[in-house]
């Protein structure tokens, strides 16, 4: 039987690979041999993404790669799903989270991880998915009693959104009660700053780091 840091090293490749039948068999694998499935994702799946997008800041690929790539990850985490869910379930819920991309924005592989992990460390997840309009963000926190609404931004052109949610939670009178949170690849701590949001999530640890720190 392989060993841990191969069936990683498996994973890492089929991403880098764009195969998604590899993705899955690595994480198929993984389950068999028992290796954590939080290990299998962030050093092999999202370690590979890194550098896939590393590769597109550079012009080395280019959206389709990344596109397929992301594609590979999602077959992937698919198979670890169950498992992951079950390692989530073990844990007493620590609050609820309502989290999503933000409108205009059709990418959602880092939201998606960020939800799984956040799921594994005992938070309750209320995932809205991709191209969310502002309002449902609002509506979502009303409805759920959310403790943190988070929101991913792929594009500068919809990073820009991420200040309409502080605005709407302010008038619609539940922004004290709630604690808003933003990420993504062209989003910093100094704009989180700018617009008043409480946390920066630079990647899925940071964000379970941070908000295990809260809770």
């Amino acid at each position: 039987m392989a060993t841990k840091e191969e069936i990683i090293a498996k994973a890492k490749a089929a991403i880098l690979d764009f195969d998604e039948d590899a993705a899955a068999e690595a994480a198929q694998e993984g389950l068999d041999a028992d290796v954590d499935p939080v290990d299998l994702i962030q050093d092999g799946f999202t370690a590979a993404m890194n550098e896939v997008g590393d590769q597109f800041e550079a012009g080395t690929v280019f959206l389709p790669h990344v596109i397929a790539a992301s594609e590979a990850m999602s077959a992937g985490v698919a198979v670890l799903t169950p498992a992951l869910e079950a390692k989530g379930a073990e844990t007493a819920s620590k609050g609820t989270i309502v989290i999503g991309t933000i409108e205009g924005d059709i990418h959602s592989i880092g939201k998606d991880i960020v939800a799984t992990m956040l799921k594994i460390a005992g938070f309750k997840v209320v995932d809205l998915g991709r191209d969310v309009a502002i309002g449902k963000y609002v509506e979502a926190v009303k409805a759920n009693k959310a403790d943190v609404v988070g929101s991913s931004a792929l594009m500068t052109t919809t990073m820009v959104s991420q200040i309409q949610i502080e605005e709407q939670l302010k008038e619609a009178g539940v922004r004290d009660s709630v604690k808003t949170m933003v990420g993504g690849a062209p989003v910093t701590q100094d704009w989180a700053t700018k617009i008043g949001a409480d946390v920066y999530g630079e990647n899925a640890t940071d964000v379970v780091s941070k908000l295990n720190a809260m809770f």
